[in-house]
């Protein structure tokens, strides 16, 4: 049975009249593990994730430096992989076929799929604010 939704805990480190700000601790696999003090693979982050304020959240009150959980659909992850890393692999080997079919040297080739890959990353930053709306989280109280 595929999970529902993914959760993860963070705390409210600020509150306006558009969005709640919350900090989750990203960690990896390891993370976990009793050696993670004296190995150097462990990864650690801290991210803020920001929620618009909506009808619920409103109603919820909620507080800085509160713990809740931030939920999201596991499908914006497949979503999210498919914007990060998918499609510019497959912009990638399609520019290096191109450059290839047109006879270009293996320097040209590659500077120039990188390159195509480097406007494909840049479109997607200039066009963060629309993908944003794509990706929402929600928030919720934890049980008491």
């Amino acid at each position: 049975m595929a999970k529902e939704r993914i959760e993860h805990e963070g705390k409210v480190v600020s509150v306006d009249k558009d969005y709640i700000a919350v900090e989750i601790l990203n960690k990896s696999a390891c993370a976990a593990c009793h050696a993670k003090g004296v190995c150097g693979a462990s990864d650690q982050s801290v991210k803020v994730v920001e929620v618009a304020q909506d009808i619920k959240t409103l109603t919820e009150d909620y507080q800085v430096g509160e713990t809740v959980n931030v939920v999201m659909a596991p499908s914006m992850g497949t979503q999210a992989v498919w914007f990060a890393y998918v499609v510019p692999l497959i912009v990638l080997m399609a520019s290096i076929g191109v450059f290839s079919l047109c006879g270009a040297g293996e320097v040209l080739m590659g500077l120039g799929s990188l390159g195509i890959v480097a406007l494909y990353y840049l479109g997607v930053f200039l066009f963060r604010n629309k993908i944003s709306k794509i990706f929402t989280f929600s928030i919720e109280k934890q049980p008491k």
